[in-house]
């Protein structure tokens, strides 16, 4: 495992995060989930990822569960607040003062821990005053409940004005969290300029574009049995986009690049995002402990020109790349 600096902050990350969005009290028996944690660490894996939405606050809850024992100060433990959990009433699910400080303290107390290392805005909250989610931050950072602030799915003119305000508050957000892999690159055009010169980290989620740059979906062909793809309350919806014919060729011919240099598909796909200076880490999943191990071979590879040249051939006419596609919901959702 190799180790990155996050933003401009002096904390350093694993290069392979471990997440758990749909797997953990969902998809995944407890015991199982305890089993890929107990893997990422024994990876090399320092850096754990979830949200309090995540099984509605169970995912939490698992992993703080699937971390008792550890040394604290080893790890890095990331979550996020913003979309609605418990019984959906009006204050529920937003970025309004109210919701971060009562999130914040139901997190801390599912996870097992007096703080996380990283708390994100999951989305950005047209309804509230930028000020104010700014403000409830630099409070939280105060009371010592997270060392660091970061947001997901933040457009560049957003980061930049919640980049300001939290300099004026003393604090600075260091991260973001996109979506980001060989087939979606909406962030490239604006939001890793503007980063780069804020001093923020990527962190990325869906390298392999859930589950698509592995391969396994093949032109023409039924979805393998139990995959994503097949799965109504498991990201079905997500990963729809990617799921026609022209986008799967195309992965096919990835294939031969990766078996080049050694790797499976997977490991290329969470390479190549690893190969651009602004990400410092990249989220992974894990509905069985090897594949952990598998995912974690792709740390510490380094791709040169020739082969990102190679994968852009093959496959990058067919990346989104338009910013727009980076959105918020105009309105809180309940």
């Amino acid at each position: 495992m190799e180790y990155r600096y996050l933003g401009n902050s002096g904390l350093k990350i694993s290069e392979i995060t471990y997440g758990n969005w749909l797997t953990h009290g969902s998809q995944v028996e407890n015991d199982i989930a305890t089993q890929c944690v107990h893997a990422a660490l024994d990876a090399g894996i320092t850096t754990f990822d979830t949200a309090d939405v995540y099984a509605n606050t169970k995912a939490e809850q698992v992993l703080g569960d699937a971390l008792k024992g550890q040394r604290r100060s080893s790890l890095e433990i990331f979550t996020k607040v913003y979309w609605p959990t418990g019984p959906k009433g009006p204050n529920d699910s937003g970025l309004s003062r109210k919701h971060i400080m009562e999130s914040i303290d139901g997190s801390l107390e599912r996870l097992g821990t007096d703080y996380v290392d990283l708390y994100q805005a999951h989305r950005y909250d047209y309804e509230t005053p930028l000020e104010e989610t700014m403000q409830a931050f630099a409070d939280v950072v105060s009371a010592g409940k997270a060392l660091y602030i970061g947001v997901s799915e933040w457009t560049a003119d957003q980061i930049r004005e919640g980049h300001a305000l939290s300099k004026e508050m003393g604090f600075q957000l260091i991260s973001s969290q996109p979506q980001y892999n060989m087939l979606w690159r909406v962030i490239e055009d604006q939001v890793i300029p503007a980063c780069e010169e804020l001093g923020i980290s990527q962190v990325v989620w869906s390298p392999i574009a859930q589950g698509v740059l592995t391969g396994k979906y093949k032109p023409g062909q039924p979805f393998p049995e139990g995959s994503r793809a097949t799965d109504e309350n498991g990201g079905a919806n997500a990963v729809s986009r990617f799921l026609n014919d022209e986008v799967l060729t195309a992965v096919q011919g990835l294939e031969p690049i990766a078996k080049d240099h050694g790797l499976t598909m997977a490991q290329l796909a969470i390479a190549w995002v690893l190969a651009n200076p602004n990400v410092a880490t990249a989220l992974v999943g894990a509905s069985r402990p090897e594949q952990i191990a598998s995912n974690v071979g792709a740390a510490g590879v380094k791709l040169e020109a020739d082969a990102l040249e190679a994968i852009d051939a093959v496959i990058g006419h067919l990346a989104e790349r338009d910013p727009a596609k980076t959105v918020s919901p105009e309105t809180r959702p309940s």
